[in-house]
């Protein structure tokens, strides 16, 4: 299916230096609450208001107060094979709507359906796929077995495998830490729970590694210069020194966290941005649209971007999302200190370590074959079918150890379709024919679908092709691999989540059976965690 692509102040006071800390060691200042005469947050620092007016500005959101945002997703559709047999998109490692939507749950609620990712959350787990083993940075794995919501049709899996890259492996890091301290981040859930995570990936570095850390709230300053990692005491104080308080200007610390990269870039290393923010930036330059080109404009220096989100109810997801995507990097939620040892620890290489960029995947669905199709999920990564071939086009990155996983639900030819799965006929065309005859090849061919995957080196412009052909084979969901149902159960409770037209006949109960039945080994108890989750859900569904 194709798409075409979308669209893509005044300087606040400086933040007053602090005796006692690291480096230069930026402190930000009091904590807005314990002022009598502040800053209403959504002023800038020079708009001077009572000190009620202050309290107010920094209240923690209530119930009556959100301002979390989310994209809007319009599910994908079927798509009719014959009249538009090309369907390409972008791939995807984010894996933020999953811990959001186990955090709406574990808090007691239902989340908001455009907070369901359905490809964030398949990715979120990964998968016993195959390593490469012939000196690409990546394996493709595809398989086909019916799909278990709607039985006539047919289920087709297209994974990625990353190259492992042991630790002691890993090219020297420079890191720089992009830390938002505004008073947005008080909470024991925002800034405290971000200083944990960071001690966490700072007791991994090694002497080999740098580490920097930025910091931005009405202005941006350099809490700790760039510091070798086996400095651990230098780097932990300057990091126990943080306060929240003020307002933000993410810009400006954008503008100084990728300077400091570019001055300590290591050619051939890991050269890396970590932005841990809950996304509201409400000072300098506010505008997705700015911040974005912004980001995109940094990221042609070879410097790569991870951004961690905290929060609840003033979570910019949306704003996260873009950076990430923009930003050549990936975008993860953290709702605990063991989702930050997930992602910046069990998960270090993948996340920080960059092995292929701009990876899109083209499939080709044989007419004579499949009457229609439905890739599920990934509807902000949608390319149309000219930019595979394009270089100057973005897409995803793949790290070090990930694993990608795609989902489509294929209708075959002669199959009895669902309603929900039917194309709506096109009325006939006056000056041409719009009867596209099924060529000779594609009839005689055995093929369900040719998969086609182009990806750039790291430090690469050019794109390299891959291509797999996939045979319908008859195969049964009771018989397929366990980490195909554990994939489909994740899959289904995604469009159930978001009351999907697309759903079927799947339910929570069928959900548990399909993720028990693939839960295998698991060994970190992610599996068993999400069947946890669905039993909650379950019981909000009915409460």
């Amino acid at each position: 299916m194709e798409v075409p692509p979308r669209p893509a102040t005044t300087p606040s006071s400086k933040l007053p230096l602090a005796a006692g800390v690291p480096g230069q060691g930026f402190m930000i200042g009091r904590a807005a609450k314990s002022s009598s005469v502040g800053y209403a947050l959504n002023k800038t620092l020079t708009q001077p208001v009572s000190g009620e007016e202050a309290l107010r500005g920094i209240r923690e959101p209530s119930g009556d107060f959100n301002t979390a945002s989310y994209d809007h997703i319009g599910e994908n559709p079927f798509v009719d094979a014959k009249g538009n047999p090309l369907s390409t998109f972008s791939i995807d490692v984010d894996t933020a709507s999953y811990s959001n939507v186990r955090r709406f749950i574990n808090e007691g609620s239902l989340p908001p359906k455009d907070a369901v990712r359905v490809e964030e959350l398949i990715n979120y787990f990964t998968y016993d796929y195959p390593q490469p083993s012939d000196g690409r940075p990546f394996a493709v794995h595809l398989d086909v077995t019916s799909c278990p919501w709607e039985t006539s049709h047919r289920l087709v899996r297209i994974g990625l495998k990353g190259k492992e890259i042991a630790t002691d492996k890993r090219g020297p890091s420079n890191l720089v830490f992009l830390l938002d301290v505004s008073g947005s981040m008080t909470p024991p859930e925002r800034l405290p729970l971000v200083k944990q995570a960071m001690r966490l990936l700072v007791e991994k570095l090694t002497e080999n590694d740098r580490v920097a850390i930025v910091v931005y709230a009405g202005a941006s300053g350099l809490a700790l210069p760039s510091t070798t990692g086996d400095q651990k005491e230098h780097i932990l104080e300057a990091l126990e020194n943080l306060q929240a308080g003020g307002s933000t200007n993410g810009a400006e610390g954008i503008q100084l966290a990728y300077k400091i990269a570019a001055d300590n870039f290591i050619k051939g290393g890991v050269n890396r941005v970590i932005l841990a923010t809950d996304g509201d930036f409400n000072v300098g330059v506010t505008s997705q649209g700015d911040l974005i080109r912004l980001i995109e404009e940094k990221a042609k220096s070879g410097v790569f971007l991870s951004v961690l989100g905290v929060g609840t109810d003033n979570l910019k997801d949306s704003t996260m999302q873009k950076l990430a995507d923009k930003g050549n990097g990936n975008y993860a939620y953290l709702d605990s200190l063991d989702e930050a040892r997930k992602v910046l620890v069990q998960q270090m290489n993948g996340t920080l370590v960059t092995i292929a960029k701009d990876v899109k995947i083209q499939v080709e669905f044989n007419p004579a074959r499949v009457a229609s199709y439905r890739l599920i999920g990934y509807e902000k990564r949608m390319l149309r079918k000219e930019d595979f071939n394009n270089d100057k086009v973005d897409a995803g990155e793949i790290g070090a150890g990930h694993t990608v996983t795609a989902l489509y639900e294929v209708v075959p030819v002669g199959a009895a379709a669902n309603p929900a799965a039917s194309v709506p006929p096109v009325d006939p065309l006056k000056y041409s024919s719009n009867e596209r005859s099924t060529s000779a090849q594609s009839t005689s061919s055995s093929e369900m679908l040719t998969v086609k995957l182009r990806y750039k080196k790291p430090d690469g412009d050019r794109s390299e092709l891959v291509e797999r052909a996939v045979t319908d084979a008859p195969g049964n969901f009771e018989n397929a691999p366990a980490d195909l149902k554990f994939a489909a159960a994740v899959a289904e409770f995604g469009m159930i989540l978001r009351d999907s037209e697309y759903k079927g006949n799947g339910t929570f109960a069928t959900v548990l059976e399909w993720a028990e039945e693939g839960k295998g080994t698991d060994a970190n108890g992610y599996r068993s965690g999400f069947i946890e989750l669905v039993r909650k859900a379950q019981a909000l569904k009915r409460g």
